[in-house]
């Protein structure tokens, strides 16, 4: 077995674990306990992500040079969210809403983009679409749940 398929398989769990790790942060009481615990393995799992996908992108840059670009994007997105938690930046709730659920849908993109040509009924739809859908769901969906915890919790509330 190759580097480069370590690296794939590696990369592939880490995806795995970051979809399961999304969902149940994203439905789980916003408090100290369960939702930061799985934020921070959604976190580490997202940074394998990205150290797999430059390392596999540079190894095959003339098939995956894009991969580069959106792992950068990608990451810098989960990292936001993050980094306006730990560090409480102003608006930071605002920032961690929208980090972490726009990198949820880079994370859904990459998969649907990747694997839509095997999943029933996503292989309907023209792959082209595939990388603007979950973008298309997501944003209002970011919108909405920044305006539900932005004007329902005071800062202190939320995650202590």
């Amino acid at each position: 077995m190759g580097v480069v398929t370590v690296l794939l398989v590696i990369h592939i769990i880490a995806g795995c674990v970051c979809l399961l790790t999304g969902a149940i942060a994203s439905i789980a009481k916003k408090k100290k306990g369960n939702h930061t615990t799985i934020g921070e393995v959604y976190h580490g799992g997202y940074l394998v992500i990205f150290i797999t996908s430059l390392v596999m992108a540079i190894v095959n840059w003339s098939e995956s040079a894009y991969l580069f670009y959106i792992a950068i994007f990608s990451y810098s997105l989960v990292l936001l969210g993050y980094l306006a938690r730990k560090l409480r930046w102003r608006n930071w709730l605002k920032m961690h809403i929208g980090g972490m659920l726009g990198s949820y849908i880079g994370i859904i993109t990459a998969t649907l983009v990747v694997n839509g040509s095997k999943i029933p009924l996503v292989n309907e739809i023209p792959s082209l679409l595939l990388w603007f859908i979950p973008t298309i769901i997501g944003t209002p969906l970011i919108t909405i749940v920044s305006r539900r915890y932005s004007s329902r919790t005071k800062p202190k509330e939320f995650i202590q």
